[in-house]
């Protein structure tokens, strides 16, 4: 035990410990006074967003069919020169490393304006559908973790998938947030579908060093798919706009689009649905007769369009006639189910009965095509409401969430933080013909935009 005196010199040690803490206390915000603290220096971008001999930016993306294939593309440090992908059936135990096979990667020399990386890309095929796999990337020394990754069924079989309005600006800062609150919702999505403006200035390396770190793992394990907004066409002052080469290096979408426009115009099936995505940036009308056959000859129970340009702009000040009057008279003959857009920074959503031309009439009809804008970074617009508008919002970021099972798709929207903000249930009957079930909570509209 310890003596009187011990406790009393351990009460007079703690006693003065304190009084010591207390006296040099100082309130956040103000310096210490008397010392010299050198304020903090930002990290450069080419030091923050360097490249090394370990793999970072991995992301999911799908060539052919998400069934049987899987593409994985990741970048390296110009020290690897040869790459290779792993891969194995996944097992609740590690001894699947026992089963693994390898695949070479193929590895493109890409320069940028923070230095020259390589990125490598490799396309699994000859999977098993339905099937959760496990795999890694590397050099064959330097290696990324384990992920998994799960096939799609060869036949309809309910899932669900995360859609996204533009991320754009403050990517890191501000969009990381809505796309963890996404994963967490919607922890087992078969995709992520992006609807264009992942950035806002795509010859800068750090934008997209940004949107790979915000969906950091996530997009190691969860398939992407994406098509081009404005925002991924460079432009320099004298020269017209151009796709950005990031887009063929980082992602690997279909070529079964038409001619002209590799990977930005292209379909996959997805258990029972088809996935269209548009290239709205340029040359609508050569995307028509594509557009027409790629929809004739579906035979999947669902249609889901994606572009980046509304067809009924949610914004103020802005109308796409040209694209409205190009395309909507195909999306109305073939009964496309549901159009997921981007572009206006606010968000907006049509119920079944929309005017021809919003900027000279209001010529109404009773279609059978639900139409969503939609943000999910910071930068935002002011809405312009409009009768046709079943739920709008502005000044709010938010993704959406969206569930097939056979005869229903069950949509949701949400804020940044979880809250349930819109949906809406399409019931699909034998003849192929929906019925629209309203289902917007009772929250008032969000009209939170503030001017800059």
């Amino acid at each position: 035990e310890a003596t009187v005196i011990q406790k009393k010199w351990f009460h007079l040690f703690v006693g003065c410990a304190c009084v010591w803490v207390w006296a040099n206390a100082v309130p956040i915000g103000r310096a210490h006074e008397g010392h010299d603290h050198p304020e903090p220096v930002a990290i450069e971008a080419a030091e923050q967003f360097a490249p090394s001999v370990l793999p970072d930016r991995i992301v999911l993306t799908w060539s052919a069919d998400p069934a049987r294939t899987q593409d994985v593309t990741w970048r390296t440090s110009t020290d690897v020169t040869r790459a290779f992908a792993e891969f194995a059936v996944a097992e609740g135990g590690p001894y699947f490393t026992k089963h693994t096979l390898r695949v070479d990667a193929t590895t493109n020399e890409f320069p940028s304006d923070l230095g020259t990386a390589h990125y490598h890309r490799v396309h699994l095929a000859g999977l098993t559908s339905d099937t959760k796999y496990v795999y890694r990337v590397g050099d064959g020394v330097n290696w990324s973790e384990w992920f998994h990754f799960s096939t799609a069924s060869d036949k309809p079989k309910p899932f669900s998938f995360i859609y996204f309005g533009d991320a754009q600006n403050d990517i890191r800062s501000h969009w990381s947030r809505v796309v963890r609150e996404a994963h967490a919702d919607a922890p087992r999505a078969a995709f992520m579908l992006h609807a264009g403006d992942l950035v806002n200035s795509p010859k800068y390396d750090a934008e997209w060093g940004q949107w790979f770190g915000a969906g950091g793992w996530i997009n190691a394990m969860i398939p992407s798919i994406a098509t081009p907004g404005n925002h991924e066409y460079r432009t320099e002052t004298d020269q017209p706009a151009a796709l950005t080469p990031y887009w063929k290096t980082v992602f690997s979408f279909p070529k079964n689009g038409p001619e002209g426009f590799d990977q930005t115009a292209y379909y996959l099936d997805y258990q029972g649905v088809r996935i269209i995505s548009l290239n709205s940036n340029e040359k609508l009308a050569e995307q028509v007769q594509w557009l027409q056959t790629t929809l004739s000859q579906n035979k999947n129970r669902w249609t889901i369009l994606t572009f980046h340009h509304p067809v009924f702009s949610s914004a103020k000040g802005r109308d796409n006639a040209d694209l409205r009057a190009t395309w909507k008279p195909v999306i109305d003959k073939y009964h496309v189910d549901i159009v997921l857009q981007g572009h206006d920074h606010s968000y907006a959503r049509t119920g079944y009965s929309v005017p021809d031309n919003v900027g000279s009439g209001l010529n109404l009809h009773d279609g059978d095509t639900v139409y969503v804008v939609s943000v999910s970074g910071p930068k935002m617009y002011q809405v312009d409401q409009q009768d046709f508008m079943k739920r709008s919002a502005s000044g709010v970021q938010l993704y959406q969430v969206i569930h097939v099972d056979h005869n229903e798709l069950k949509y949701e929207a949400r804020l940044a933080t979880g809250e349930l903000y819109d949906g809406f249930t399409l019931h699909k009957d034998q003849s192929g013909n929906n019925k629209l079930e309203e289902q917007v909570p009772a929250t008032p509209v969000i009209d939170a935009h503030q001017a800059e």
